[in-house]
C-alpha cells in the first residue's frame, strides 16, 4: 500500500475515495510452489484482500495484498486499546500456541524502517507505521504460523500485531506486504519472482490468479522493464522507498500522439523524492500532478462528449468525467488509446483500464488522478494484464491476458 489504497487505505499519500461494490465471489489463486497449494483472494471496495489464518489453532482472517510495503500486520486484541471494524474477530495472541515475541536486538527488529530504540520494552519490539491519509499501526513485532489456504503448509512469519490502530484497510484486519523489504512476505519466504493477473472490477464471477515462485511465468511475447534503482541511504524518507517497485515511465502517448511532458517529472530523486512506482494495493493510477494536467487535457481534446457538470458522479472522486449521449450509456463513450512508454516496454491500456464507468450518474470518467510527489501505476491499469516481478533479475514483464482463464 504505497497511499491510502487510494480509497481508505492508502498509504503514504492520499487519494478519493471510491466505492466500487464488492465482489467476494471471486477467488484469487495462489501458488507458493510449483505444487500449487490454494488460497483464496477477493476484491473488496477497491483492493484485493488475501485470506489467510494466523496461530495455532489458525484464525481465519483477510489483509489487503499490497506490493506497496513490506509489512506484514493484522489488529490483535493483546488487549486492543484502539482498532477499526473488520469483518472477522480480532486474532488474540494469547490464544495461539506458536506465537513469539521479535526482541529488540534481531535483524528483523532493525528492518523497521523507523526504529524506535527508546521504545523497546523486554521481551517485544515496538513498531509505529503512520501513513498519509492519517491511519497508521501501532504494535508490536511478533511470529507465529501463518497457513495460506486449506491444507496448505503453515510458515512461521513476522508480523506486525497492532493494538493501536487508526483509520481502516478496506473491509479486512491489515496488510500482506509484498515489497522488496526483508519484512515482506516475498522476502520472508524466500521466492525470487511472483505474478499476479487482476481479472477487472465488474466481473464478478472469474478468479484471478496470483503466483509465488516457480510457477509464476509469462510466455515468450511478454514484455519487460527494469526495475529502476531504489534510492539509497539511511534516511527514514529512504529506506521506506527501498521497499517499492519503482520503473522508468518515459513518456504517455494519447491517440498518436506523444504528450509533452518532461521525462524528469517522473524521476527518482537521490534524496527519495519523486519517481513511480507499481502497486497491486492503489486503485487508481496517480501521476505527478504536472503530468497529469497534461494528460487530461489531451484526453479531454479527443473525446467527442461534454464534460460532465452537476454533483451525481462526485462520488468517484475523479477530476474528468465525460456525459453519455442521451438515451445511451457511458460505454458509448468513445475514448482514446492511451499507453505508457517505460524503459523498454510500452504497455497500451485497455477501456476498461482506462476509464470508470458510471451508469447509474450516465457518466464515464478517467480512471487516473493527480498526485504531488511520487507516481503510481494502480490496480485498475493492470486489469486483464499479467504481471511478473522477477525480483532475482530486478525485471518487471507483462503482458495481456484473460485474467479468469488462467
Amino acid at each position: 500500500m504505497a497511499s491510502k489504497r487510494w480509497l481508505l487505505l492508502c498509504l503514504l499519500f492520499p487519494l478519493p475515495f471510491f466505492a466500487v461494490p464488492s465482489k467476494t465471489g471471486r477467488d484469487i489463486r495462489l501458488e507458493l510452489t510449483a505444487d500449487a497449494q490454494a488460497a483464496s483472494v477477493h476484491a473488496s471496495t477497491a483492493t484485493y484482500l488475501v485470506d489467510l489464518a494466523i496461530g495455532t489453532p489458525p484464525v481465519a482472517l483477510t489483509a489487503v495484498l499490497d506490493t506497496g510495503s513490506d509489512l506484514i500486520w493484522t489488529q490483535c486484541d493483546a488487549p486492543c486499546r484502539r482498532c477499526f471494524p473488520q469483518p472477522t474477530p480480532l486474532y488474540a495472541p494469547a490464544r495461539s500456541a506458536t506465537y513469539a515475541n521479535v526482541s529488540c536486538g534481531s535483524k528483523l527488529c532493525e528492518a523497521i524502517p523507523s526504529p524506535r530504540p527508546s521504545r523497546c520494552p523486554t521481551p517485544g519490539c515496538v513498531y509505529y507505521f503512520s501513513y498519509g491519509d492519517g491511519s497508521s499501526t501501532d504494535g508490536v513485532l511478533a511470529t507465529d504460523a501463518f497457513t495460506f489456504g486449506s491444507g496448505a503448509a503453515a510458515h512461521t512469519l513476522a508480523f506486525g500485531c497492532g493494538t493501536d490502530n487508526l483509520g481502516g484497510t478496506d473491509n479486512s484486519s491489515g496488510l500482506v506486504g509484498m515489497g522488496r523489504g526483508p519484512l515482506s512476505l516475498v522476502s520472508q519466504l524466500g521466492v525470487t519472482r511472483f505474478s499476479y493477473c487482476f481479472t477487472p472490477f465488474d466481473d464478478t464471477t472469474a478468479s484471478s490468479p496470483l503466483f509465488l515462485g516457480a510457477s509464476a511465468n509469462l510466455s515468450p511475447a511478454a514484455r519487460s522493464t527494469p526495475f529502476a534503482p531504489n534510492p539509497p541511504g539511511p534516511s527514514s524518507r529512504r529506506r521506506r522507498s527501498s521497499s517499492y517497485y519503482y520503473l522508468s515511465l518515459e513518456g504517455i502517448t494519447v491517440g498518436d500522439t506523444l504528450l509533452p511532458i518532461d521525462p524528469a517529472v517522473f524521476q527518482l530523486t537521490p534524496s527519495g523524492r519523486g519517481g513511480l512506482i507499481i502497486d497491486s494495493g492503489t486503485t487508481f493510477t496517480a501521476l505527478e500532478e504536472r503530468a497529469f494536467v497534461v494528460l487530461a487535457r489531451a484526453f479531454e481534446a479527443r473525446v467527442a462528449a461534454p464534460l460532465a457538470t452537476g454533483g451525481a458522479h462526485a462520488h468517484l472522486g475523479l477530476a474528468l468525467c465525460f456525459e453519455a449521449p442521451e438515451g445511451r450509456g457511458p460505454e458509448a463513450v468513445d475514448v482514446p488509446r492511451l499507453v505508457f512508454h517505460f524503459d523498454g516496454a510500452d504497455m497500451e491500456l485497455p477501456r476498461e483500464s482506462v476509464v470508470v464507468e458510471d451508469r447509474a450518474a450516465g457518466v464515464a470518467c478517467l480512471g487516473m488522478v493527480s498526485a504531488r510527489g511520487m507516481s503510481v501505476l494502480g490496480s485498475m491499469q493492470q486489469q486483464n494484464m499479467h504481471v511478473l516481478y522477477d525480483v532475482e533479475r530486478g525485471i518487471l514483464s507483462f503482458e495481456p491476458a484473460n485474467c479468469g482463464d488462467l
